[in-house]
């Protein structure tokens, strides 16, 4: 009988769901005998939407703005108050989810979001007793306390960086209970690349082959970052990976550079288009810096006090890595972008050593752990 996998996610940033979304792709693709439901966990604790009546949009909606707008600086203190009220929700969210697992029946619940994994834990154990609860951490490290590692639960834990699985061995987990891969999760589009004639991809765009070529991507929402580093290297062949952003792009697009500067919306491609570049500049967002590495591109991001709370590690993953510049602000951007250019060789083939399989790698710890939880199931009934 095939098992039903549960993928919790919300659209707080987008990168969620693209995890449960190349998890689904992934097992697909392997042909698991698995039935998978993304499940959004708002909707589950606000079926009926009162917070989008009261408030006219959804709860996510209001992080969305600030980070396509760079609106940062403080999420840290906002954190730590919605954590606050987290709290205060708590049993009323435990009951709500109790309910829903005993409706749903999973055989896995998998948690790809922070903040609300020890809500999301004790309702399982408490609905579900035997069936397992994971939590795949989709930052490349935790922020402590109470973000995406809850101390000594008894659960298992997945970590993209050897930094995750020290915070979670320092938050009392075992090693058994720990699974390190070996990067963060990628769509599975990433691996399937085709050969493309470089020369004449790139003239067709209007971009110079022989020069090098910048990505320039702020995750799906954008970023009015953006449209200041297209102002501030008119000279540089760039290509803006604008998402959803239409007036961004409309902005950009306006512009005069004297080097071409191709402006792309909202595309499913975005790994043919790293496929022409040959660094990347963007912020420390986990799977934006992950996938131009798996690309082949050197980086070049930001670390400074606009730094989200959760993404800070991921400079100093940049630096200990050794696969591009983190630089303090867009001021320094320009000579940040001519130091990489001055030493791209030796970026490029740093980064062309990291190998990075993980969404295939976490198909198969969940596999494991449902042969073992089955394992443990029967031994039980035989007692």
């Amino acid at each position: 009988m095939n098992k039903t996998i549960d993928f919790i996610y919300f659209n707080a940033g987008g990168g969620h769901r693209a995890t449960a979304l190349a998890l689904q792709q992934a097992i697909e693709f392997e042909r698991r005998p698995w039935k998978v439901r993304l499940v959004n966990l708002f909707e589950v604790l606000d079926p009926k939407a009162s917070f989008n009546k009261v408030m006219r949009c959804a709860p996510e909606d209001l992080y969305n703005f600030r980070l396509r707008h760079g609106l940062t600086l403080g999420l840290s203190t906002e954190l730590k108050l919605f954590q606050a009220m987290i709290k205060m929700g708590h049993n009323t969210m435990v009951r709500k989810l109790e309910q829903h697992w005993l409706d749903t029946k999973p055989d896995h619940v998998v948690s790809l979001v922070p903040n609300f994994n020890k809500a999301l834990y004790e309702s399982v154990t408490n609905a579900l007793p035997t069936v397992p609860f994971v939590t795949v951490l989709t930052d490349m490290a935790d922020y402590p306390p109470n973000f995406w590692i809850e101390p000594n639960q008894a659960q298992h834990l997945v970590c993209g960086t050897a930094r995750a699985a020290e915070q979670a061995r320092a938050a009392g987990y075992a090693d058994e209970q720990i699974s390190l891969t070996s990067g963060m999760i990628l769509r599975p589009a990433f691996y399937e690349q085709a050969e493309i004639d470089h020369e004449t991809e790139c003239l067709e765009l209007g971009l110079d082959p022989e020069k090098p070529t910048g990505i320039v991507m702020f995750g799906g929402h954008g970023s009015s970052d953006m449209l200041r580093i297209a102002k501030a290297l008119p000279d540089i062949q760039l290509i803006f990976l604008c998402g959803m952003n239409a007036t961004l792009n409309k902005k950009i697009s306006a512009l005069k550079p004297s080097a071409r500067h191709v402006v792309i919306g909202f595309t499913q491609k975005i790994s043919h288009y790293m496929q022409l570049g040959d660094f990347f500049i963007g912020k420390p967002g986990p799977s934006s810096l992950s996938e131009a590495v798996h690309m082949g591109l050197p980086v070049i991001t930001f670390g400074n006090a606009w730094t989200m709370p959760q993404e800070r590690y991921n400079t100093n993953w940049v630096r200990e890595q050794g696969v591009g510049l983190v630089i303090p602000s867009l001021r320094a951007i320009r000579k940040g972008v001519l130091a990489l250019l001055e030493n791209l060789p030796a970026y490029q083939d740093t980064v062309s050593r990291i190998e990075n399989r993980a969404v295939f790698e976490v198909t198969d710890i969940l596999a494991q752990l449902m042969s073992r939880a089955d394992t443990e199931r029967a031994a039980v009934a035989l007692r």
